[in-house]
């Protein structure tokens, strides 16, 4: 069913169209409609357009922990969705459901492309759209303050947030770069009088980049290093500008000068432009990826702190004691991350759950494993083990270095005590660790240690 072109006016994606270029999109949109319940576009799928809603209200949802959906926003119309993943043939981040009776017009993804790139004030609008991600970062910066009440992983867990926030903010400005050779691709094009036949030989080519760039492995990617000196000096040989720039995304995507030839036969003294155009589209799909990515690490960081400190759930909460200690390895990851140190796990998992405050519980995961990586160094062996022991849950957490001097190991849990150097150590983390164990949940924890095997027992009473 076809499209009024008037229906489409008031979606804002065409608010700076004329009424021939508003025409072009409504003559290849498809109507739908949509009962309440149905998916319109399924998660991680690529979508088969780009999806204009006229009437009703969608919900979107993400895949969430457990691999369960997850609601993550809702949609009403007029409005529009789905363009950055058309523009790059990307998959699409979240599932689309329509929550009341919906109208929807569906621009096939080949047309969508053809027509965004005619339109450059479409690519502008499309742009924007990368804008509510950088803001989601920035939110989770500020909030790195907070994670300085978490003691001593807050370093390193800001650290481990800064590279992928970087490569998402580095990330939009470079795509923002490439769609503007995408917007001003169809003027140069004209300008050289490329007609309608080369124009669209020139699509099935860049297309077939696209196919070909999506197919490339890690190893291709490797071996693509070798071909960009060749691409480089064909490039330069063409005239086009930084030539050397857009070698790498031609040899990411197994490009060569076969491929220029083909280019320059099909598109004359338009060859530049063609190769540019090809080169930022190969760009914006490794941008959307590498957004994607580093959206996808935050996530997961910003969810492993949250479960670490229980953040939803306040006072005496049932955990598997198992969870907290991964958390624990997660928010201390950057510590381990530069090492040769190895984590063995010697779990039962047929354990209870225990009714314990959470968050304070995972403090003494966090000293005992932060104590054992500085014992061990750089290399070395951090086994953990847990095993029922009568009433208790008995965790031990033991390290395979020098040990604890004779000496020292009977005040290792007063406060104030440390065996490390000025400024390394406040000698409280041990003496903390007991309160928690002893005072707040009516445990034990003891130490024994020898040269090449120290370990801490926590004996956690199972409340019935």
């Amino acid at each position: 069913m076809s499209v009024a072109a008037d229906e489409l006016r008031a979606v804002d994606l065409f608010a700076d169209l004329d009424d021939a270029g508003l025409a072009a999109f409504a003559e290849v949109a498809e109507l739908r409609d949509a009962a309440p319940g149905e998916i319109v576009f399924e998660y991680s799928e690529a979508p088969a357009g780009m999806l204009c809603l006229l009437e009703g209200t969608i919900v979107t949802s993400i895949l969430g922990d457990g691999g369960r959906m997850q609601p993550a926003g809702r949609q009403e119309a007029p409005t529009w969705s789905g363009a950055i993943s058309v523009l790059t043939e990307g998959d699409l981040g979240v599932r689309m459901a329509a929550e009341t009776a919906c109208r929807i017009a569906i621009v096939p993804a080949a047309d969508f492309r053809r027509l965004a790139l005619a339109h450059p004030s479409v690519h502008r609008r499309v742009m924007l759209q990368v804008q509510p991600v950088m803001s989601r970062i920035t939110a989770w910066e500020q909030n790195r303050e907070r994670l300085a009440s978490l003691g001593t992983m807050a370093a390193g867990l800001a650290h481990e947030l800064n590279n992928p926030a970087s490569a998402a903010r580095r990330a939009a400005a470079e795509m923002g770069e490439a769609l503007d050779v995408l917007s001003s691709a169809l003027g140069r094009f004209v300008e050289s009088g490329i007609g309608r036949e080369q124009a669209a030989q020139l699509v099935d080519l860049q297309q077939a980049a696209l196919t070909a760039c999506k197919a490339r492995t890690q190893l291709d990617a490797l071996d693509a290093a070798d071909a960009e000196d060749e691409l480089t000096d064909a490039l330069t040989a063409l005239d086009v500008r930084e030539p050397w720039r857009l070698a790498e995304p031609l040899a990411g995507a197994g490009l060569d000068g076969a491929f220029l030839e083909r280019v320059q036969t099909l598109a004359g003294p338009a060859t530049p432009a063609v190769i540019e155009w090809v080169a930022a589209s190969l760009t914006a799909r490794s941008l959307a990826t590498e957004l994607r990515d580093s959206a996808e690490r935050m996530s997961t960081l910003v969810g492993a702190v949250k479960t670490y400190a229980y953040m939803d759930r306040g006072g005496e909460v049932e955990v598997d004691v198992h969870e907290g200690l991964e958390t624990t390895l997660v928010v201390l990851g950057h510590k381990l991350k530069h090492t040769a140190i190895e984590v063995v796990r010697d779990y039962d998992r047929t354990l209870p759950k225990l009714t314990v405050l959470g968050s304070e519980l995972n403090q003494v995961w966090t000293n005992l494993l932060d104590n054992a990586i500085g014992a061990l160094g750089e290399t070395g062996t951090i086994t953990l083990r847990t095993r029922r022991d009568g009433p208790c849950v008995l965790v031990e957490v033991t390290d395979d270095g020098p040990g604890i001097p004779a000496t020292a190991i009977d005040h290792v849990f007063d406060p104030f005590f440390t065996t490390k150097g000025v400024g390394e150590g406040t000698g409280l983390g041990l003496d903390t660790a007991r309160r928690i164990v002893v005072e707040r949940h009516g445990g034990s924890i003891t130490v024994d240690s020898s040269p090449g095997a120290t370990t801490f027992h926590v004996w956690l009473p199972i409340k019935e």
